[in-house]
This record gives structure tokens, sequence and C-alpha cells, in this order.
């Protein structure tokens, strides 16, 4: 069976006009994201607690550098029974990512400047450009490759290392992840892909941890440290070397 030959005019008319395309979506992606972007809400009181709870954490691991009686203080000012900071009581969380008008909105503009974009775009290219063949890669796959990179072409003896132009767009979707990090910065919003990953553990990032558990945790874990000093002979460890030679 003779190979295939892709008219010259193919790579003019569909493969670079598909690059050039994917591509200013994604500039314009990223300036219109830029522009909807809202001012993250930080509770004072959340944030109080997370730098808390990381320095009861710096404290035990590094608890071997201060005295004891130093270690001692710290310990009781964050597990005293009467008034530690870890066994205050803090309103349990109920914020709903549903019912919180805020993360609605970031919600919604993560799938204006994400999902409907790749909708449109990716349905007129596979309007305007059907059926054409727009590369080959340069190795041979398998029959399993035949529905990802032949979306729109329907020939079963056609060999799987051609690429139609449907399945062209969505590799340009995925590929261009570097272009856009050397034109735009790697923290930019025109990588599609990203920014949907993004969106989708967006819901479960934005929904805050229960202090409770954590206060709890770390008191347990300040609660069982058994304090050595590390440092008790340190001098005599310095002037020693120092009085051989």
């Amino acid at each position: 069976m003779s190979d295939l030959v892709v008219d010259s005019q193919i790579r003019g008319w569909v493969f670079l006009p598909i690059v050039v395309i994917t591509f200013l979506v994604g500039i314009v992606r990223h300036y219109i994201s830029i522009l909807l972007a809202s001012q993250k809400k930080i509770e004072l009181q959340q944030l109080q607690d997370s730098q808390v709870i990381l320095r009861s954490r710096l404290l035990r691991e590094n608890s071997r550098f201060i005295p004891r009686s130093s270690f001692l203080m710290r310990r009781h000012f964050f597990n005293n029974e009467e008034n530690g900071y870890l066994t205050q009581k803090r309103p349990p969380v109920t914020q709903n990512v549903m019912t919180d008008p805020t993360m609605m909105t970031d919600m919604l503009k993560g799938n204006v400047t994400n999902v409907l974009p790749m909708i449109i775009i990716g349905g007129w290219i596979n309007w305007m450009f059907s059926g054409f063949i727009t590369t080959r890669v340069p190795f041979p796959l398998t029959l399993r490759f035949k529905p990802m990179l032949q979306r729109g072409i329907e020939l079963m003896h056609l060999d799987a290392s051609w690429v139609s132009s449907a399945s062209w767009y969505f590799l340009n979707v995925f590929g261009l992840r570097s272009i856009y990090a050397l034109v735009l910065g790697e923290n930019n919003g025109a990588d599609q892909a990203r920014q949907m990953q993004d969106q989708m553990s967006g819901a479960a990032m934005a929904m805050p941890q229960d202090p409770k558990v954590a206060f709890k945790a770390e008191w347990e874990a300040l609660e069982i440290i058994d304090h050595q000093w590390g440092l008790q002979d340190v001098e005599n460890q310095i002037v020693l070397p120092v009085n051989s030679c």
C-alpha cells in the first residue's frame, strides 16, 4: 500500500492556522483571566491559627536547640489546659461552596475563561477544518491511538500515526504550555489544561480546614515529646578540639 502525500496547501491553510488560533486564544484568555481575577479573602483568625500551628511544628522539630525550661514555657503557651492556644474552642466550619456567592462567582469565571472557549473554538475548528489530515507523528502507533489522533476521520485502513485537524487542535491545547511559559511567564492564565485542573480542585481547596481537628493533633504531638537538649555540652565539644591543636 502506497503512503499518503499531504497537499502542501494544508500546511498554510489548516496546520499553521490551528496553531496560531490556539496560541492567540490562549493569550486572550490570559488577559481576560487577569481582568476577571478577584482578590482572595483571607480570614484573620484562620491566618493566625495556621501560623500558630506552624510555630508549634517548628518547636517540635527544633526543641533540642533550646533549654528544657524554654521548651516547657513554650509548650505551656500552646498546651495549657486553662488558656493554652491549642485548647481554645473554635466554631465548626460550616462553609459550603454551593452557598458561598464568592466561590460560585469564581467557578463561573473559570467556566467563562476555560470551558466556554474550548467548546466554541473546538467546535468551530471541527466544523471549519473537518475531514483534514494535518500532520503525522514521526513514529509508529498502535490502532488504540486512532480514536485520539483521528477524530472526525472514519477510515479503518488509515495508519494510526496520522493526525486529524480536530485532534491537532487538542494537541495544541495541551502542547503549548512551554510557549505560554516563555511568552507570559510560569504562572499564566493561558494554560487551559492547568486552569481546568485548578478549577476542578478549587472547590475542595476552598473549604477551610477545621481548626479543632488540627489543634487536637498538634496538642497531642507536643504532649508526647521527650525533650533532650542537644547543646548541653557544646562548650566542651568546641573547646576540646581547639586545645588539642
